[in-house]
């Protein structure tokens, strides 16, 4: 596959990602660099495309229409100081709070600081007044790649709408190689998106106070769950609540060290050696992962979880900052406080007689 037919992989999965999480319109402005994303948001069909010859006026107009539809609106420029005429909309997005995501072309690494036309500094070009900046870089649209695109691009929409803030712009930075146009079909994608038109990676509604009916329910829905411990050191409750769930859930319970909750009938001491073995993990596949806290350190565990097929379910609670999925992973994020949530989680277990019977063939099985 061309480096070009990648870009185009990419963005349309990007973009896709974008529409499942709510963005219905954009705003585009001519330009050769910007060719890949404004063709891409055009071809989508799901989208209300608005085209401004003026990169101010376009900036103004998509504050307009996010401010009336309430909802992130995308803005698409070319390279260079086509960029930087989006300043005076993004500040003001920024001041009042209003959702956009500002899509920026750019030359690949190798024409910056070595006297391209139409190049700038590019990165950080907003300085603080975007929620958040990203680089999308240059990558092959392999199936691994594609999933950490779906997953930046529901983040990158959830940011703008406010998850866990204030809402306001956000600056995807996009570089791209020449050429710039398909020489023929793309063709299907490598990784399409979650069946029902739903979102790679949901975040929970705002301000829930706790997800322990969304826990809980999920618990008993599956067979083969696994609840994963990371570093979480805010809660004292949390780490015996862990292990009560586990034990509540009839879920192994791989708890990393910093955690505190290796602990109960249900932690495996040693799952860093365990899962070091091909055969082991492969007959010790969940078919739910919960994550509480930090991703573990142990890599065979990283491994392990990124391997699962994409269709098992996994659930971490929001993040506090910080963002633990390299991967792409998972599919929802649970709001409300993780130990108050683990504990009445593991009350409607108990309450509903939902305990799960299946038990983990031994290592010695």
């Amino acid at each position: 596959m061309s480096p070009t037919a990648d870009s185009y992989l990419v963005l349309r999965a990007f973009v896709d990602e974008l529409v499942r999480s709510g963005v219905t319109d954009a705003v585009t402005s001519p330009g050769s660099r910007s060719t890949p994303i404004v063709l891409t948001l055009v071809r989508d069909g799901r989208l209300r495309v608005h085209s401004h010859v003026d990169e101010r006026a376009a900036a103004f107009f998509a504050l307009g229409a996010a401010k009336a539809t309430r909802r992130p609106v995308a803005i698409a420029c070319t390279s260079g100081t086509a960029a930087a005429e989006y300043l005076p909309a993004v500040v003001e997005a920024h001041e009042a709070g209003v959702p956009l995501v500002v899509l920026t072309a750019d030359r690949p690494p190798e024409l910056r600081d070595a006297g391209a036309g139409q190049t700038i500094d590019q990165l950080k070009l907003y300085g603080t007044a975007v929620r958040w900046h990203v680089d999308l870089g240059l990558h092959e649209a392999t199936p691994e790649r594609l999933r950490w695109v779906r997953s930046l691009a529901c983040r990158v929409a959830a940011a703008a709408a406010g998850a866990g803030g204030r809402p306001g712009p956000v600056h995807v930075n996009v570089p791209l190689r020449e050429p710039l146009v398909l020489d023929g079909p793309l063709g299907d994608d490598p990784l399409p998106g979650r069946p029902g038109g739903r979102p790679w990676l949901a975040f929970p509604a705002a301000g829930p106070a706790s997800s322990a009916g969304t826990l809980a329910a999920a618990l008993a829905d599956h067979e083969r769950p696994l609840i994963v411990a990371g570093r979480s050191e805010r809660d004292p409750r949390l780490p015996e609540a862990l292990a009560a769930l586990a034990a509540a859930a009839g879920a192994p319970l791989l708890a990393d060290p910093l955690s505190n909750a290796r602990r109960g009938g249900a932690a495996i001491a040693h799952y860093d050696a365990l899962l070091r073995d091909a055969g082991f993990a492969a007959a010790h596949r969940p078919d739910l992962v919960v994550r509480v806290g930090d991703l573990p350190t142990s890599k065979p565990l990283r491994a392990f979880l990124a391997g699962l097929d994409p269709a098992v379910p996994q659930l971490a609670f929001a993040p506090e900052a910080v963002w633990h999925d390299p991967a792409g992973t998972l599919h929802a994020l649970l709001g409300g406080d993780p130990g108050a949530s683990v504990v009445d989680a593991v009350h409607a277990l108990a309450a509903g007689g939902s305990c799960i019977l299946y038990t983990y063939p031994s290592p010695r099985d």
